[in-house]
């Protein structure tokens, strides 16, 4: 065994040509490079960052507009569902309306008896669950958007086009209008607001030239 020389102390190997005096300004500079390796890592992670960051928002961004474009993909798929089952039940209305005509004729009639009111009836409460609203009155004002005129007459008792006969009724389904009323209508009487104007006309006349009398006194 070898035995350690009091106060022998072990230094750092020294390369040759080399003093101890040259390798500490090498191990100063190496802890002095330590930091400066640090901060070009986390410069790296910041820019790592960054890009994840980026990333992540504009899958946001996509996952929001999918999300957008699937709820108006969902309201028009409702909204053509809608269409098609008013369509359908116009269609089906509307080969109905010959016999409910039938059986509005048969009414008036009286022949609307039997066995055969009963069936009447409940063909037309089921139409009635469907949506079919009958339209029409003798009476109000024609509207060529809901009322096709089949007979014109003038009446002098009329300020405006009017319905004064139903001739065969409309119908429709809400807003929507799957035959328009025939209605036989009446217009006033041609002359007859002339008249009544001219006439408004004389009598200021008149009163003019009653208070263009002499003055008393």
């Amino acid at each position: 065994m070898t035995e350690e020389t009091p106060g022998f102390e072990e230094k750092p190997d020294v390369p040759s040509g080399a003093t101890s005096d040259d390798a500490e300004p090498k191990a100063a500079a190496s802890e002095g490079a330590a930091p400066a390796g640090d901060a070009a890592q986390i410069a790296g992670l910041t820019a790592q960052l960054d890009q994840v960051r980026k990333a992540l928002e504009e899958r946001t961004a996509d996952l929001q507009r999918l999300q957008a474009e699937f709820q108006n993909y969902r309201r028009r798929v409702e909204r053509d569902r809608i269409t098609v089952k008013e369509i359908a039940i116009a269609n089906l209305l509307t080969e109905l309306l010959p016999v409910l005509d039938d059986i509005g004729r048969a009414r008036e009639h009286g022949e609307l008896v039997g066995g055969f009111k009963s069936v009447a009836e409940s063909l037309e409460t089921v139409a009635a669950k469907m949506g079919l609203q009958q339209f029409g009155k003798e009476g109000e004002p024609f509207d060529p958007t809901i009322h096709e005129a089949l007979m014109h007459s003038y009446a002098p008792d009329v300020t405006e086009t009017t319905c004064v006969a139903i001739l065969q009724p409309g119908y429709r389904i809400g807003e929507r209008t799957i035959r328009p009323a025939r209605v036989a209508v009446a217009e006033p009487q041609p002359g007859a607001q002339t008249v009544k104007a001219e006439g408004a006309e004389e009598a200021p006349a008149a009163e003019e030239k009653k208070d263009d009398g002499p003055e008393e006194g």
